[in-house]
């Protein structure tokens, strides 16, 4: 019989800023003060948008919302960490990315009021469309990742994805596809412990998500999701892996969903509230503000400030978002096929003889 050879395997935890707002200064990445007010503001802003978006969804304003309220430091930090050239491919739950990345406000609120054109990624924003299919925009990150190889491009993929995505086939094989050639893929599973009323131990027998990039044949790592400096660090270190040709890798944020998961939900049904209270204490945003007043990198009046301003970006972002003018009717006819074949020309002309007074509006 032949010899066999047992192969230990780890999984890293990192952790830079704790809940009470110390930082390990040994872990800490360089950023200037500048830089860790703008991650507070860009987290601020996602929060506040939630906020505002969730209101507006109970007055019959937008649809149906997914919020993010809890992890704004998962979406923030990484999105900071990424570089011109990179791209995200993100889920659904994404909006405070959206935001880091310079998305303006108005057109995502367009998209949650049910105007696809709200999903058209204005130019310079480097991102594919909300995926509202869980997990299954996994395979378009990898495939597109792989494309970035095969073009000799410096781009790298940044896709999200919730630990209900890890129990969806397109993540093993897309995943196993990006170990197999090597793609320019940062995977950020954002292990928010609920998907819809799911739990992760439902999900998954293994302990941590992170250990499945073993099986893919690159390196998993588990990171405070709450901690945006932990968060900056792993995708940075990653990117860097990544460019440098040495394979994906999958972060595990380790976060948690304070909100529904969408307003079509009641998450008290099937959670415990004392779980939610012990991860209030754990709010990202919460604790950068401990850290950022124990530094004196802002007083508490500016950070005031700071918030009141975020709170303007969106009541403004909302007018915006209100006063586009609806889509044109024949748009449904426009836009599945790049020539229209016969029969649906027939029916736009019978769609124009027939209303020709919405038409022409």
């Amino acid at each position: 019989m032949p010899e066999t050879t047992a192969v230990k395997f780890e999984v890293k935890y990192l952790q830079i800023l704790d809940e009470t707002g110390k930082a390990d200064e040994k872990l800490m990445p360089k950023l200037s003060k500048e830089q860790i007010l703008r991650m507070y503001e860009l987290m601020v802003e996602g929060r506040i948008f939630d906020d505002i978006l969730f209101k507006l969804q109970r007055e019959g304003r937008v649809l149906t919302f997914a919020p993010g309220k809890g992890q704004e430091a998962a979406q923030v930090g990484s999105v900071l960490a990424m570089e011109k050239d990179d791209w995200i491919a993100p889920a659904f739950r994404e909006n405070t990315a959206f935001i880091a990345l310079g998305m303006p406000m108005d057109v995502i609120i367009q998209y949650w009021g049910g105007d696809e054109r709200g999903n058209k990624m204005p130019d310079g924003i480097n991102s594919l469309p909300v995926a509202i299919p869980v997990g299954g925009h996994i395979t378009h990150a990898v495939g597109m990742a792989w494309a970035f190889k095969l073009q000799k491009k410096k781009s790298t993929m940044v896709c999200f994805f919730g630990d209900g995505a890890s129990s969806k086939g397109d993540f093993y094989e897309g995943l196993n596809m990006a170990g197999v050639f090597k793609a320019p893929l940062v995977a950020i599973c954002q292990n928010n412990q609920w998907a819809i009323s799911v739990p992760v131990k439902q999900q998954t027998a293994a302990e941590t998500l992170a250990q499945k990039a073993i099986a893919f044949g690159f390196e998993g790592i588990k990171v405070d999701g709450n901690d945006v400096f932990a968060m900056y660090k792993a995708t940075k270190d990653a990117l860097e892996k990544v460019k440098a040709g040495k394979g994906p890798v999958l972060i595990e944020a380790y976060t948690y969903r304070l909100s529904d998961h969408t307003t079509a939900d009641d998450a008290k049904k099937y959670r415990d509230p004392k779980e939610v209270e012990k991860w209030v204490l754990k709010d990202p945003i919460v604790r950068l503000k401990k850290y950022v007043i124990e530094k004196k990198l802002a007083s508490e009046a500016e950070l005031q400030k700071i918030e009141g301003s975020a709170r303007k970006k969106v009541d403004d972002a909302v007018k915006r978002a209100e006063q586009i003018q609806p889509a044109g009717p024949t748009d449904i006819f426009e836009y599945t096929y790049s020539k229209k074949p016969w029969h649906v020309q027939e029916e736009l002309e019978d769609f124009k003889r027939t209303y020709s007074e919405k038409v022409d509006r």
